[in-house]
């Protein structure tokens, strides 16, 4: 059956086993991993009570989608860390998952539109199905490319996908920070020894802003402001 967790447990740490129930070396012997477009691994659904600030959700996870049966330490920090998101225009979560990010900065941001970006095609499905669920219309669930060229983002929100290595990870995070808003801010949260400060070195060498808004657990927090008038390498 079912299962469901609590926020914040700091015994669940969901990088070691984004399919949950077999351990890493297990989940990944055919080669998948939670941004694989379509996952193989069997379906068994989780629901993970999410519980911060103001806010108090219920949303259905499944193995082949990040964080499966939890919220992670990394999200649960980011959420705890962030200013309250600008309250309309374009937001992004991106690499959205089952949709923990997407749907508490709809709650926190009702007049905003919220696209949650993933390239999982089920992720992308329980997202839209937590979003209806909960009754949340302000919420675009999107593969990279349904999100329209002309579309500006007035902030952008990622636990970014880590382990597609530093190359794809620096063109991705390079595709999407170019869509913000002259003015937006980034917040991504990253494991340090997962390479964080060699990233934020990487977006400073861009032309950004970066501030270390927090450090807990082995993660960091990482404000990142536009850079509009910078030429980019």
């Amino acid at each position: 059956g079912a299962s469901a967790v609590e926020v914040g447990d700091d015994e669940q740490m969901s990088e070691l086993d984004p399919f949950g129930g077999k351990g890493h070396s297990e989940s990944m012997r055919d080669g998948e991993h939670y941004f694989t477009r379509e996952p193989r691994v069997r379906s068994r659904p989780a629901t993970v009570h999410v519980k911060l600030r103001d806010v108090e959700l219920d949303l259905s996870t499944d193995r082949g989608v990040f964080a499966y049966g939890q919220l992670d330490r990394g999200t649960d920090l980011l959420l705890r860390t962030i200013p309250m998101p600008p309250v309309d225009g374009n937001l992004i979560d991106l690499g959205c998952g089952y949709g923990a990010i997407a749907l508490v900065l709809a709650r926190w941001a009702p007049d905003a539109t919220i696209w949650a970006v993933d390239v999982n095609l089920r992720a992308l499905d329980l997202c839209e199905r937590n979003a209806q669920t909960l009754g949340v219309r302000n919420v675009r669930v999107a593969a990279p490319e349904d999100v329209p060229a002309s579309v500006r983002f007035a902030a952008l929100y990622t636990n970014p996908p880590v382990r597609v290595g530093k190359e794809p990870l620096h063109a991705l995070l390079t595709t999407w920070l170019d869509r913000l808003l002259p003015d937006a801010h980034a917040y991504l949260v990253m494991q340090r020894n997962l390479g964080s400060d060699s990233l934020a070195r990487w977006l400073a060498g861009r032309g950004h802003s970066v501030e270390r808004l927090r450090s807990r657990t082995g993660y960091r927090v990482l404000d990142v402001h536009a850079a509009p008038d910078t030429t980019h390498d």
